[in-house]
Parts: structure tokens; C-alpha cells; sequence
């Protein structure tokens, strides 16, 4: 994907959906994998970069919006939410697309920001209860 371009040198700043965090990324790579690495102050979590085109396959074939529901890796994630289905054994690579353990949640929190960013998906501001979908 050509537009997954942005170097530890020059990532992405983006907020979270309610705005109330700053955090950036950019494109690297871990274990041969294309990894997004997203820096959050001090902590430094990974995603499978693959997560970028399931999630808008996933937002697209639902036709709507779908809940962020972001949580944390001990939290259980609310079904039928992206944070749900960024853990699933049914999406398309069969479960955690965090790849670091014990941070591997907040998958609904930080991937759609990045998405907006790409102008794939559009995404609620709300307080809480923020929902994206597909453009």
C-alpha cells in the first residue's frame, strides 16, 4: 500500500477520537512484518500494517457505522465493535492484529485516526461513543 510511507522521521500526528490525545505514526517494520508503530507518550505499540485494508474490507462490506469500542488487551472488547473485531478469530488473520503483548488492545482507538488521516473512513469527535465507516 503506497500511501504507508511515513518514517520514524517524519510520522503521522494524530489525535484520538474525542481529540484528548496526541499520539503519532508511521511504518516500520517487526519479525519481517510491515508494522504501524504507534507512539503514545512514553509507550510504543505495534499493528500489523495489514489492519489499514481488512478494516476498510470489514467497514465497507457492513455498509455503516460501526462502534470503535476501544480496550484494553485485559479488557474484554464489545462485540460488533472494531476493537472486537481487531482481536476476532474471524477476521482475516485469524485474531490480534497488536502485535505486542500485553499492549495489543486499543486497536479501535488508534487505527481509525490513522484511516481518516488516509481519507479512507469518516470518523465521529464525539466525547465517547465514537463510530467510523467507510468514505
Amino acid at each position: 500500500m503506497a500511501m504507508l510511507d511515513r518514517t520514524k522521521e517524519n510520522p503521522w500526528q494524530l489525535k484520538t477520537p474525542p481529540g484528548s490525545s496526541e499520539f503519532t505514526m508511521h511504518v516500520g517494520t517487526k519479525d519481517g512484518v510491515q508494522v504501524l508503530v504507534c507512539t503514545v507518550g512514553k509507550t510504543v505499540l505495534f499493528y500489523d500494517a495489514r489492519c489499514i485494508e481488512d478494516l476498510l474490507a470489514m467497514l465497507k462490506a457492513s455498509g455503516d457505522w460501526v462502534e470503535l469500542g476501544g480496550a484494553d488487551e485485559q479488557k474484554p472488547a464489545k462485540e460488533g465493535t472494531v476493537e472486537a473485531w481487531g482481536r476476532s478469530e474471524s477476521n482475516p488473520i485469524g485474531g490480534w492484529y497488536g502485535l505486542k503483548k500485553g499492549l495489543r488492545g486499543r486497536f479501535g482507538v488508534y487505527v481509525p485516526p490513522l484511516m481518516e488521516e488516509l481519507g479512507l473512513v469518516e470518523l465521529e469527535h464525539n466525547p465517547k461513543g465514537n463510530r467510523v465507516r467507510a468514505k
